[in-house]
């Protein structure tokens, strides 16, 4: 399969919010409005994969941060990134359905790690689920343990990949 990487573009945010709502429980998932402002905010952090027609197959977004660990407000207000240094946080990797168990996720952990390299950034991290955590220990990430963060009411677990 042919894939490229894109910022994304306002027009493709129906688009992005179908395969959120795929992924997430609607307690997880972003709003509309979320992920809105990450596409105006932090299009410099928002990778998105796309086929040789431009239809998408997944991406990963979040926010430059300057402490180890995500919190909680970070899925309710988007600030600019710096320009280098700090984590690189993920608020969402999806991939649609139709495309999962492609590697489509893993190639877009890597190409965020290498955009990651490029700015200098620390490391890159993040919080997912229980059941998620042996795909990120695959890629490199170190399991750190259970997280504060109480988003959708569910037990976080920090994931963290040095790049220093």
């Amino acid at each position: 399969m042919d894939i490229h990487f894109t910022v994304p573009h306002r027009e493709d945010l129906e688009e992005l919010m179908d395969i959120e709502y795929a992924g997430f429980t609607p307690d997880e998932a972003a709003t509309k409005e979320a992920m809105l402002e990450r596409i105006e905010i932090i299009a410099d952090s928002f990778i998105v994969a796309r086929d040789s027609r431009d239809k998408i197959l997944g991406y990963v977004v979040g926010p430059v941060i300057p402490q180890h660990y995500i919190n909680d407000e970070l899925f309710e207000h988007t600030i600019p990134n710096p320009p280098s240094g700090g984590f690189q946080s993920i608020l969402s990797l999806a991939v649609h359905p139709h495309h999962r168990g492609k590697g489509i996720a893993v190639k877009l952990l890597n190409e965020l790690e290498k955009m990651c390299v490029r700015y200098q950034r620390q490391g890159i991290t993040l919080t997912c689920l229980d059941h998620l955590v042996p795909f990120y220990e695959a890629s490199g990430y170190c399991n750190e343990g259970e997280s504060a963060s109480e988003h959708a009411g569910k037990v976080w677990f920090n994931l963290v990949k040095s790049l220093k």
